[in-house]
């Protein structure tokens, strides 16, 4: 089979999906109003309500949303065979995924750009927003434990990443105040810092680094200096690092993706993995698991924490929410599929394929997972004459810089759903910025170190690819019970709300045998509470569709 025709079809269903489904979407079935003042003007404060270019927002969602899991969940699902994971990714992502991430940042910016979790108090019930906001303070809270893990993880397995990666910091400072105080040509400086921060990956294969050990190791070290930097970034107004870091971020993605596209048709390898492979050794089934671990690549409830928590507040028209949401999914949708092909036809050959994915206990660790996209990827670029050294570092950058997106970004979700916590009952410290950062920081900080080493926030991983496609689930259920009060139809949001939370409720029922079987009652019992408060959910939106139709609309 040819990866070139493959790639083809996907990304002209991803076309004729923004262009006809998407446009319904958003302008038949959420009516999206271009006249409409949107929270980013009605809230400013400059910090974080900030009305926002289109394409400067789409940087920064894009670059939140598609962290490691589009790259490390396609690269594991293939062991099953590489159909059955490009069919979830492009099906997903055209009629579930972008329907969530649409979905959310609308209702989002029509509720003031409050949290999903907090909107769930207006659309179904005081109950459901106290039961949502603490999923989501878990789910997040193990997305900082775990992504700052990964990153140092990343970190000590690529060090000609690191010098380009901080170098970015000063970077995006300096554009983000030619751009917004010098009033300097969006384009212009974009080039310019594009031009530089390829120089640093350069530099960053000259000169690899690797952190001292102050901490008692190189990876524990990384984790507090992450976590250092989560907190200040985090408490930055949006436009002095965050957006134009992310909007750095997003064109050397797209230029990466890019790179990758024209060395996948000077190649034109072939697909030397099997189409299907539905009992590997040693690997859960296929059903529901599939729909597990290909998460962001094709629905994942934490794009919605994004859209809800720092994109509604920046959104400048809302006409742009079908860019911003359905368009970054799709978006996100073709990098997994850049990355599939990558690991099943630019690894070379069925011999370097079997080294990856023999067995599941090769194919889930991290480092074979990573190396399998990098590898695979630096072969298609090395089709255009770029050195596979530096094509690696490139594309170890690109891994690096997502996972760092979205580790201050859920840092500042993190913060907003602490406030949000704090002013519904009435806890005023914890109602301000800097108190509430502080304890989103501090308590993913105690969770990464827990079991020494830095090591600690992978005992929850298990649970956080459960929790977050079942957050997308009900995100999904807040989104349909909101069209449900407008009288608006709701099986475009219900039938996939209802498919993925019966596949990841199997899996989080699987889950939880597991870690009872394998006397793991600490994990048992956080996966049990996890899926208590969804069950809740749940039965809040149950009784709302059996009030009926209100009389008036929200």
């Amino acid at each position: 089979m040819s990866a070139l025709l493959v790639a083809v079809l996907g990304f002209g269903a991803f076309g004729l999906a923004y262009r006809f489904y998407g446009g319904f979407l958003s302008r038949k079935l959420l009516g999206v109003d271009p006249g409409r003042r949107t929270p980013a003007h009605e809230l400013r404060d400059g910090v974080d309500f900030v009305p926002t270019r289109r394409a400067v927002l789409f940087g920064h969602h894009f670059t939140s949303i598609a962290g490691v899991g589009p790259i490390a969940g396609p690269a594991i699902a293939v062991i099953w065979g590489w159909v059955p994971a490009l069919l979830w990714v492009v099906l997903g992502s055209m009629f579930a995924g972008g329907v969530h991430d649409l979905g959310a940042l609308v209702v989002s910016a029509r509720h003031d750009a409050r949290s999903v979790g907090d909107v769930a108090r207006d659309v179904i019930s005081p109950t459901a927003r106290t039961l949502f906001l603490l999923v989501i303070l878990f789910m997040v809270l193990v997305v900082l434990a775990v992504f700052c893990l990964v990153i140092g993880l990343l970190f000590t397995m690529y060090p000609a990443s690191v010098l380009p990666i901080w170098l970015e910091v000063p970077l995006a400072i300096w554009i983000g105040y030619m751009i917004y105080e010098r009033r300097g040509r969006l384009e212009l400086w974009s080039l310019i810092a594009l031009g530089i921060m390829y120089f640093t990956i350069f530099l960053g294969t000259l000169f690899p680094l690797h952190m001292p050990p102050l901490l008692g190791s190189e990876l524990t070290t990384w984790i507090v200096v992450l976590m250092i930097y989560c907190y200040i970034a985090s408490t930055l107004p949006v436009h002095r690092l965050l957006q134009p870091r992310d909007y750095i971020n997003a064109h050397e993605l797209f230029v990466a993706m890019v790179l990758m596209v024209l060395g996948l048709l000077a190649l034109h390898p072939k697909v030397v993995a099997s189409a299907f492979n539905l009992h590997p050794e040693g690997a859960p089934p296929i059903l529901p698991f599939l729909f597990v671990i290909v998460a962001c690549g094709a629905i994942s409830g934490f794009h919605s924490l994004v859209a809800s928590g720092t994109s509604s507040k920046q959104l400048d028209r809302e006409q742009d929410a079908q860019a911003i949401g359905y368009g970054s999914m799709l978006a996100e949708g073709t990098l997994a599929v850049l990355v599939i092909l990558a690991c099943v036809a630019g690894i070379g050959s069925s011999e370097a394929w079997s080294q990856h994915y023999a067995s599941w206990a090769t194919a889930k660790g991290l480092g074979a997972k990573l190396r399998a996209f990098v590898e695979g990827g630096a072969n298609f670029l090395g089709a255009l004459g770029i050195p596979h050294e530096f094509g690696a570092a490139l594309l170890a950058v690109v891994v690096v810089s997502f996972a760092a997106t979205t580790l201050d970004t859920a840092t500042r979700i993190q913060r907003y759903v602490v406030t949000e916590l704090a002013t519904a009952y009435r806890v005023p410290l914890l109602s301000k910025r800097h108190p509430a950062t502080l304890l989103a920081v501090g308590s993913a900080l105690v969770l990464a170190l827990a079991k020494g080493g830095g090591r600690g926030g992978m005992v929850l991983w298990p649970l956080f690819g459960t929790s977050n496609q079942l957050l997308a689930g009900l995100t999904l259920l807040v989104v349909s019970v909101y069209l449900f009060r407008k009288a608006e139809p709701v099986w475009y949001t219900l039938l996939p709300m209802l498919f993925v939370m019966a596949m990841t409720g199997w899996a989080t029922v699987h889950k939880f045998g597991d870690f009872i079987s394998q006397g793991q009652f600490g994990l048992a019992f956080i996966g049990g509470a996890v899926l208590v408060l969804e069950v809740g959910i749940v039965v809040e939106a149950v009784r709302t569709f059996s009030r009926g139709r209100p009389e008036g609309v929200i």
